[in-house]
């Protein structure tokens, strides 16, 4: 198994530091509003690698913070008239219905930065003791960038370059513009603690420091986390764990793409911002999911109403070959034969899924597999049904790795019934006309409702056990 590694930058082999276990810490949101379509593609991306992990049998510890107090919290807050834990409750539920939707698991630990706030404490102490930290007049604490050597490696970039390039934080008690805070004193009114530099709050990179250390150890697996957090959050957890541990921090750095609306940053000013909630109001929860799964972890995404059209129509490609074959009423000897039946045949895919998901979790190329074995499943329906049942499994299987095709075809291809412009006893209705009509030779009628149904985006599928729909929503 390979994953690139943003540190080194370039694909590398993956060894546990402890043989069959992997932990991973992953940042995750900060609980002042709802969840964005850029939340989800990182949800996704880490819900695949660690669904993919556990299924190859690893022993995977998946932690993912919630920040839970910051300036944003406090501000909004304030706006709402509310406590921040009022907000932070409600948002952090709203965030777990979100996640649940998509078909996210839940992470093993959840810490929360207010949880934790003895252990950044003590950890900001011990980088004062190293030197590589000093509280200042206004009561915050700082960090000394220059004084770790190896500042910028993960961007790959000097701190002289970054002085010149970036903005940074001007600060009449900082050393240097470049140095960063770890301890904010508290402003009145705040919510704070008490800690040796006076009543304040964490400040935001030492969070993910003092919780993934304190879940994981001082040096663990893999970190990841958005495209945006390279710089400067990444990097500050870097400096604050190393300088305070004298360990390497993480083996394997992973970043998920960012996601574009209409090829565009999605932004709040530009009007294109979408929360997870308002897309799964108007799209089914696993063509969303599919879109985020079909591009590379790494590859930018393009949400777009002709990229969901896209992903709505390839599941309806898998969902249409699962159709018709189930395994409901048989028993597990009989499930267990009918996969044996099928062996010779799906060994080969498992085999092709298995490369790609190795070469750093290429799930695009995973697909392809499952779409050649889509193929080889419609031809089994047809050609050779003994088959057919133990195929389906197969796909359901893979696919179940990547958290797709878990929902009854039928109902996957009818769509949205909410949005159905018939209700399905009128749809039923006009399905018997049709029959009647063919019945009585009338085709001209027949073809005439099948055109009007069409029309409706419902579209009708004829076999020997009769007539059956799915429901493809016109484009707009």
């Amino acid at each position: 198994m390979q994953i690139y590694n943003t540190l080194t930058r370039r694909k590398e082999p993956f060894t546990p530091i402890e043989p069959g276990k992997v932990r991973m810490y992953v940042c995750g949101m900060t609980v002042y509003d709802y969840c964005h379509l850029g939340h989800a593609r990182v949800m996704v991306a880490f819900d695949v690698v660690t669904r993919y992990l556990r299924w190859r049998g690893f022993d995977v510890t998946y932690v993912r913070n919630i920040t839970d107090i910051d300036d944003k919290i406090l501000k909004r807050a304030d706006e709402n008239g509310e406590t921040i834990a009022s907000l932070t409750e409600r948002m952090i539920a709203a965030m777990h219905e979100d996640e649940a939707r998509l078909g996210v698991l839940r992470p093993d630990r959840e810490p929360r930065a207010t949880g934790h706030v003895s252990e950044i404490i003590a950890m900001v102490e011990t980088l004062i003791d190293k030197g590589y930290a000093y509280p200042a007049a206004n009561g915050d604490v700082y960090y000394r960038v220059r004084k770790f050597e190896g500042y910028g490696k993960l961007n790959n970039r000097n701190p002289d370059e970054m002085r010149a390039g970036a903005r940074v934080e001007v600060d009449e008690h900082k050393e240097d513009p470049l140095d960063f805070v770890l301890w904010k004193a508290a402003k009145p009114g705040e919510a704070s603690w008490p800690s040796p530099w006076g009543e304040g709050r964490p400040g935001w990179h030492i969070e993910c420091s003092a919780m993934s250390t304190c879940c994981l150890g001082d040096t663990f697996d893999i970190h990841g986390g958005g495209p945006d957090l390279t710089f400067p959050h990444h990097e500050n957890e870097i400096a604050q764990s190393e300088a305070a541990t004298g360990k390497p921090y993480v083996n394997t750095w992973m970043h998920a793409g960012a996601v574009r609306v209409n090829q565009e940053k999605m932004s709040k000013s530009l009007g294109n911002f979408f929360t997870i909630r308002e897309v799964l109001e108007v799209h089914d929860p696993e063509v969303v999911r599919y879109l985020l799964v079909a591009s590379h972890y790494r590859s930018p995404i393009n949400y777009a109403p002709e990229s969901l059209a896209d992903a709505r129509k390839s599941l309806e490609r898998f969902y249409n070959a699962l159709d018709g074959v189930g395994v409901g009423g048989k028993d597990e000897k009989t499930i267990q034969n009918e996969r044996a039946l099928a062996k010779a045949v799906y060994d080969d895919f498992e085999d092709r899924f298995i490369v790609a998901m190795d070469d750093d979790f290429n799930t695009a190329e995973a697909l392809s597999v499952l779409f050649d074995l889509a193929r080889e499943l419609n031809r089994a329906k047809k050609e050779a049904p003994a088959l057919a049942s133990g195929l389906a499994q197969e796909l359901r299987r893979l696919g179940g790795v990547l958290g797709l095709f878990g929902q009854d075809p039928q109902a996957f291809l009818k769509g949205n019934q909410a949005a159905l412009p018939l209700s399905e006893e009128q749809i039923e209705a006009r399905i018997a006309q049709r029959a009647e009509a063919k019945q009585a030779k009338d085709f001209a009628a027949a073809d005439g409702i099948r055109d009007e149904l069409a029309a409706l985006g419902i579209v009708l599928k004829d076999s020997r056990e009769g007539t059956s729909w799915v429901y493809e929503p016109p484009e707009q």
